[in-house]
């Protein structure tokens, strides 16, 4: 587990993004939204951030360290073009927090949270257990939309649960692996999901 871990868990939220846009990429291509510039590098750039997190845990795990540090500024790169062009469709879309569904509010903090952890990531490169911790939990914080979408298509429960228990999942295994390759779990860890929370009574109660 110490070994595949970051690997497996990108490889599945790859595939889940995957699933959530399936119908982009392959059964409804005509779609508005895919003629629409600023979805397509949206999308672009967010595939692209989920395929380096892949080659990078990969190169990680078979010891090439070398080549992950030299990759990294391309993913750092990635992860600034996804922040900015989601903040750019929040602006577009969404006319205001009193006009934003709860879950639209909770990403709103979530992105932020995203591309500060993505930066944390990189400036403690040098410090692989904060390093990978940053850079995985960070991915997490922007799952909403993916999973909303893929709700229904992998089985067939309502979003309503599918979200929130994958979501919940995710973070659970990392308490698994922090226990199992720390004996403890890691402060990044347990104050990210104490964050993840507090996003979510602010979304729903205000």
């Amino acid at each position: 587990m110490k070994k595949i871990y970051f690997l497996t868990a990108s490889i599945l939220l790859f595939i889940l993004s995957v699933i959530g846009f399936s119908d982009n990429l392959f059964t409804d291509v005509h779609q508005k939204s895919n003629s629409d510039p600023k979805f397509i590098i949206h999308g672009l750039f967010c595939f692209a951030w989920f395929i380096i997190l892949i080659i990078q845990t990969n190169f990680i795990r078979k010891g090439d360290y070398k080549t992950h540090m030299k990759l990294g500024i391309a993913g750092l790169i990635t992860a600034i073009c996804v922040f900015v062009s989601t903040v750019y469709i929040f602006v577009v879309i969404y006319k205001g927090w009193d006009a934003m569904f709860f879950y639209a509010k909770a990403n709103r903090f979530f992105m932020p949270t995203y591309a500060l952890f993505v930066w944390l990531g990189y400036r403690n490169r040098k410090h692989a257990v904060n390093h990978k911790r940053y850079m995985y939990v960070g991915t997490l914080f922007m799952l909403g939309p993916i999973l909303d979408r893929a709700a229904g298509r992998i089985i067939p429960i309502p979003v309503e649960i599918f979200t929130p228990a994958v979501w919940n999942l995710f973070f659970i295994s990392l308490f698994i692996y922090d226990w199992i390759s720390l004996k403890r779990i890691h402060p990044i860890t347990y104050l990210s999901f104490i964050w993840f929370y507090i996003v979510w009574v602010i979304a729903i109660f205000t």
